[in-house]
């Protein structure tokens, strides 16, 4: 009967395999560029790389909505901007008809003008982005206000929701990210009603009422001054968002290279590791070759 391989060919077999399995590995590596492949590759760095690509995911997703927030929110901002335009306009208008030598025919014009800077009021109250009204809270869907010029009060009430967005931060935390247009435009104080201060204005220049121009001409400053106030809430907004992403830049790219430094292969080792196993198993083969041979003869009694 043959007897098992001789020991010494067995050991040249067995270190044959395990060059093969090297050289396999390193060949693995340098085509994906990742050290770890599979779970045997490295097992006690499974829950490590599992968690950091995790933790990538969540932080691309905040990062996008920071995105599309500070988009809404500059465009809030510009909103508010012309806002305040518009009211320094109505403010001249006021002043211009408020000498008691103006005409009944000079306010009535003037009145017509104030009754489009309204319009404009509630456009802008009315601001859109990507389908979505930036000061109906959060039923952003809806619009805000209608307006009719016909009508003793020609604004219509708020339609959207007193509840605003919110964002979560790279740090976890939420901040709000709106105002809506009911806090801005439509303050429940009076001398603060953007809308109601204007329509007083419109309506005491079409009476050609005198005392009531000089009322609105002292509540246009205040609510005038309100609506600035309102401008600076969303500079604050700005800034922290603009903070909020420059974060969120820096922690991704720190994930990132804590990403890479678990998985990602050292292509120069790897190379040099191949060409040094390639070494290793041409001469595991030369050595092989100056054994002795054994033939079937030399298991013959």
């Amino acid at each position: 009967m043959i007897s098992n391989l001789d020991p010494s060919y067995q050991a040249f077999l067995n270190a044959m395999n395990l060059i093969q399995q090297r050289a396999q590995t390193d060949q693995l590596q340098l085509s994906s560029g990742l050290k770890i492949n599979q779970i045997s590759d490295a097992p006690d760095q499974v829950s490590p790389l599992l968690q950091t690509r995790s933790s990538i995911a969540q932080l691309d997703q905040i990062n996008s909505n920071l995105g599309l927030v500070q988009t809404q929110t500059n465009t809030a901002e510009s909103a508010l901007q012309s806002a305040v335009s518009v009211m320094d306009q109505i403010q001249s208008l006021a002043t211009q008809g408020e000498p008691s030598t103006t005409t009944a025919d000079t306010r009535a014009t003037l009145a017509q003008q104030v009754g489009t800077a309204l319009t404009n009021l509630v456009n802008l109250a009315n601001t859109t982005v990507g389908g979505k009204f930036v000061f109906s809270g959060n039923s952003d869907q809806t619009q805000p206000y209608t307006i009719d010029l016909t009508q003793t009060n020609p604004v219509s009430a708020y339609a959207g929701s007193a509840a605003t967005s919110q964002v979560q931060l790279p740090n976890g935390t939420q901040i709000p990210i709106a105002l809506t247009a009911q806090q801005i435009f439509d303050s429940s104080s009076a001398q603060n009603n953007v809308f109601t201060v204007v329509n007083n204005l419109r309506n005491a220049l079409q009476n050609n009422d005198q005392a009531g121009i000089d009322s609105s001409i002292t509540a246009l400053a205040s609510s005038a001054t309100y609506l600035n106030q309102q401008l600076a809430q969303y500079g604050g907004i700005q800034n922290q968002l603009t903070a909020a992403v420059t974060d969120g830049q820096q922690m991704s790219t720190q994930l990132q290279t804590q990403l890479a430094n678990i998985q990602d292969a050292d292509l120069a080792q790897t190379i040099t590791d191949l060409n040094q196993t390639v070494i290793q198993q041409q001469a595991a083969l030369g050595g092989e070759s100056k054994l002795p041979q054994t033939s079937l003869f030399n298991f013959l009694g």
